[in-house]
């Protein structure tokens, strides 16, 4: 294995159970690597409970730790996006804390890079969650790749190992609504995929909750894709179509048959579509117009509020 400067990548928010057993089984993994020095940087994203104490007491023990703490919670992929901006090695993992993605499995991703691939991204199989939210998952991943304009890998979270020159690209992208999974694919170089069975929660519960796993669906499909708009371009179409032949057939009712189409129930049901078809078409219109919003106004992605064992300044977002 090629020496490389391995750094990590780690968004926490309230994940003080989970901290000592991850820190546990990842370092002794650095330990293993060749190359370095590494380093493991934590992004605290506005944590409630003690998870700051506890990674600013390990930073204060072991020198490859080092932590940025955000002002509030920004979010997971603006707190990842921290964590990214931060690093200096030649090669970046980026992984959640939960340890539902194995840090076992980082020789193996790091045998990738020395064949040749800038981005090595884990597709994740056999997965511990419920059966509903497994469904969930799965259907939004390939509704999502089946969407984009660009190839997405499905089943695939942010645990990947990237190349510095990947993660600078990714880090130079100026969107507010940040998608981190796409960009990584938008940026291109060459990516493989490695497979790796979805672990169960180590502690703690999820903080990703039906409502954010939603909104992370749609930073998905609004981020990379106008298919939405055609879609509902392709339902006006279509009720445009049907109002002209049904014009038509009255007419011809009128003039022929001497004929009045009858049907209130049928009129109320033909007004409710149309209604739901124009207020669904208002909404995916509206979700574009309000990403527009917030990437015009220009605000930080995030705030820094302290930084433990951090030299490198952050890149401005």
């Amino acid at each position: 294995m090629t020496p490389h400067r391995l750094s990590l990548a780690i968004p926490v928010y309230n994940e003080e159970a989970v901290i000592p057993e991850l820190l546990r089984r990842l370092l002794p993994v650095l330990d293993a690597l060749p190359g370095g020095p590494h380093e493991i940087v934590f992004a605290n994203d506005g944590s409630r409970d003690g998870t700051l104490g506890v990674l600013t007491a390990a930073a204060e023990g072991d020198a490859r730790i080092r932590v940025v703490s955000l002002t509030r919670n920004f979010g997971h992929q603006a707190a990842l996006t921290a964590a990214l901006d931060h690093t200096t090695g030649d090669a970046v993992l980026a992984m959640d804390a939960d340890l539902q993605d194995s840090p076992e499995v980082l020789p193996t991703l790091m045998a990738k890079l020395d064949e040749g691939f800038d981005v090595v991204v884990v597709q994740r199989m056999k997965r511990k969650e419920p059966w509903w939210l497994r469904l969930g998952y799965h259907t939004a991943y390939r509704l999502i790749a089946r969407m984009s304009a660009i190839p997405l890998t499905v089943d695939a979270g942010d645990f990947a190992l990237m190349s510095r020159r990947v993660v600078d690209a990714m880090g130079s992208l100026p969107e507010r609504e940040r998608y981190l999974r796409g960009l990584r694919s938008w940026v291109g170089y060459r990516q493989t995929t490695v497979q790796v069975p979805r672990e169960a929660r180590a502690a703690g519960e999820s903080k990703y909750s039906l409502g954010r796993l939603f909104s992370l669906a749609l930073d998905g499909a609004f981020s990379f894709s106008i298919i939405p708009l055609r879609i509902s371009a392709a339902f006006g179409f279509v009720a445009f179509t049907g109002a002209l032949l049904f014009s038509l057939y009255a007419i011809y009712a009128k003039l022929v048959l001497g004929q009045s189409p009858q049907g209130f129930t049928a009129l109320i049901v033909v007004l409710t579509f149309l209604v739901g078809v124009l207020l669904i078409a208002l909404w995916i219109i509206g979700e574009y117009v309000g990403r527009i919003y917030f990437e015009v106004k220009r605000r930080p992605l995030y705030l820094v509020e302290r930084l433990v064992g951090v030299d490198k300044p952050p890149r401005a977002h």
